[in-house]
């Protein structure tokens, strides 16, 4: 690929053949070249045309002033990249094009002059020619493009001798600023030498420190090897005399010893026969003790049996035998008889709505007690296993709404435990039953009794998880149709809910004697009996169950009991807060526990200090 920059024109000797001028791609007219040729010299005659040349080229014309003001073209944009060949040769031919464009030729310089002068010469004879010239429009063409190609070139020189100013001026503007930077690196250099010669004698300074504590050092060690070998024979010294009062020591030990083995054999004998003579005494007084006791235990059987009084032991053996016998006898029979079921539906169904309409109106409660009392007492008796069950079905109503309202709000259980109340009072059997389905749905807690391990086959672990699953349904846990027991929050809530119905049983005023496991001395009974089992104190439900207690007598207690309450209330106190046993507090460690004990704290002080 060729470029090609336009040159001027030149009319000298030696370039005598004349270039063509360019015509934009336009055919070039053969008079219109004719003539420019003929009035070559008319032009250079004639003085007015010279004198009144419009520089009309300027501004038509495809040159510029300088290489500044060509326009750059945008580049290309190619969707390949070219190898590094071909942008080697688009370089190389740039730089001959911009080298070409900046070239000075000392002959084109000459030719401009040479032409400057012509036109000077011939100004005189144009000037005296003018009146007999006719100048025509088409011959000043070419004065015309060699006034704007002198103009075009002076610019050039003056845009040429700017660059040359320019490229001095930075010339010595950069050898100015190579003179600060070689200061700068002098400068730096003399730091840096200064820097390394004052290391350099730190260096050797602290090499110098360095060898003398190392020579120090070893003075040091040479001193401390000689103090130890003095120490060490001065030590070999004392261990030898240490050795000889240890073995003069030693004899006159083993001498004191065997005076002492002697003495205490002496006294040893002597010591066993006093021990034989007191342990003879000992087993002769326990089997005195044994037998006053034996004779004691049995007055006071004899005294409970007479009372009416039994141990928890027992009471929980009785009920529990009332309800498997309520369940195998009575409830069999009922479902197994066709019309006695009907009737006994019939009939139960109608305790829920009447307990579930329980107000703290008193005479809701009669209404509601009287309703109940016609229905399990009607005029025509019920068969008397029919009457059983329907007492069996009144118990578990009641039961029920107490766990479910009492559990949401404790005042719920004076209206609940006034008609149960009544009931006692007024339905025959019904006391045994009720207690009996207390001691069902919150297991051995009424009594208070803690149901023991029962024994069952195979592998230790299985027998410990069927041990623990047997003891907290008898204790009275609930489990839901997949098997999974309910949680410790709500099996605590619902026994505290029951619990609280039974206290305020225990607290009404009855008018005519009740059954004993409904009198007011069975809550001085419950507490007792609670305080004195140490396993029962250890559960979870127990500060739970005693605040309940002591809630719902309230300040009852001291009245009825006196110092006696004062006494027991203080001993539950020390249980709460110190410990009953070996600083065990009552219910454990669980969050639970620990929240029942707050209360029970706080009840306490309440009735010690009203």
């Amino acid at each position: 690929m060729r470029f090609r920059a336009p040159r001027s024109i030149s009319p000298s000797p030696v370039r005598h053949q004349q270039r063509h001028r360019s015509t934009f791609g336009l055919q070039s007219d053969p008079e219109e070249s004719s003539d420019s040729d003929i009035g070559t010299e008319s032009d250079l005659s004639d003085s007015d045309s010279d004198e009144s040349v419009i520089s009309s080229y300027s501004s038509d014309s495809f040159c510029y002033n300088s290489e500044s003001e060509v326009p750059q073209l945008p580049p290309k944009r190619t969707n390949e990249a070219r190898n590094p060949t071909e942008q080697r040769k688009v370089e190389e031919t740039v730089a001959a094009i911009r080298l070409r464009t900046r070239h000075h030729d000392p002959y084109e310089d000459w030719e401009r002059q040479t032409r400057v002068d012509a036109f000077v010469r011939l100004a005189f004879f144009s000037t005296r020619q003018t009146l007999f010239l006719t100048s025509k429009p088409q011959r000043t063409a070419r004065k015309e493009l060699t006034v704007d190609q002198k103009r075009f070139h002076d610019a050039q020189d003056r845009s040429r001798a700017a660059q040359l100013e320019g490229r001095a001026a930075q010339h010595a503007r950069q050898i100015q600023e190579m003179e600060v930077l070689f200061e700068k690196l002098r400068m730096k250099a003399k730091h840096e030498e200064e820097q390394l010669l004052k290391d350099m004698k730190a260096r050797q300074t602290k090499m110098w420190e360095g060898i003398e504590g190392v020579i120090k050092a070893e003075e040091d060690i040479v001193r401390a090897r000689i103090a130890q070998e003095a120490k060490k024979r001065e030590e070999e010294e004392r261990q030898r005399e240490q050795k000889r009062k240890e073995e003069e020591a030693a004899r006159k030990e083993k001498e004191e010893k065997e005076a002492a083995e002697r003495k205490a054999e002496e006294e040893e004998a002597k010591r066993a026969e006093e021990e034989k003579q007191k342990l003879k005494e000992k087993e002769e007084e326990a089997i005195r003790l044994k037998e006053a006791r034996e004779r004691d235990e049995a007055r006071q059987q004899e005294l409970r049996r007479i009372t009416g009084m039994t141990s928890p032991e027992e009471d929980w053996k009785l009920y529990h035998a009332h309800l498997e016998a309520m369940k195998q006898d009575t409830m069999k029979t009922v479902k197994a008889d066709k019309g006695a079921r009907s009737e006994w539906s019939k009939w139960r169904r109608e305790f829920t709505p009447k307990i579930g309409q329980l107000t703290s109106d008193p005479n809701e409660i009669s209404r509601i007690s009287q309703e109940i009392y016609h229905i399990l007492c009607p005029r025509t008796p019920h068969h008397p296993a029919i009457y059983k069950a329907l007492l069996y079905s009144l118990a578990k109503t009641i039961i029920l709404q107490a766990e479910t309202e009492v559990t949401a709000e404790k005042n719920s259980a004076g209206p609940i435990a006034a008609v149960a109340f009544n009931l006692l009072e007024t339905v025959k059997d019904f006391d045994e039953v009720f207690f009996t389905k207390l001691v069902q749905r919150a297991g051995a807690w009424p009594v208070p009794y803690l149901v023991p391990f029962e024994e069952y086959s195979g592998s230790d672990e299985a027998r410990t998880k069927a041990g623990v699953r047997a003891r907290k349904l008898a204790m009275g846990f609930r489990e839901d149709g997949d098997l999974v027991m309910e949680t410790l929050e709500a099996y605590t809530g619902r026994i505290a809910g029951i619990m609280r119905v039974y206290f305020t049983i225990l607290k009404s005023k009855p008018n005519r004697p009740l059954h004993p496991a409904f009198q007011l001395p069975r809550f001085w009974t419950w507490l007792t009996r609670l305080l004195k089992h140490k396993q029962l104190l250890e559960l979870p439900v127990a500060p739970q169950l005693i605040y309940t207690a002591l809630d719902t007598m309230d300040i009852d207690g001291r009245k009825i009991w006196g110092h006696q309450y004062n006494k027991l209330l203080e001993l539950i106190y020390e249980g709460v807060t110190t410990g009953y046993d070996a600083e065990k507090l009552i219910g454990g460690t669980t969050p639970e526990a620990v929240a029942a004990r707050s209360r029970v704290q706080m009840v306490v002080e309440r009735l010690l200090l009203n």
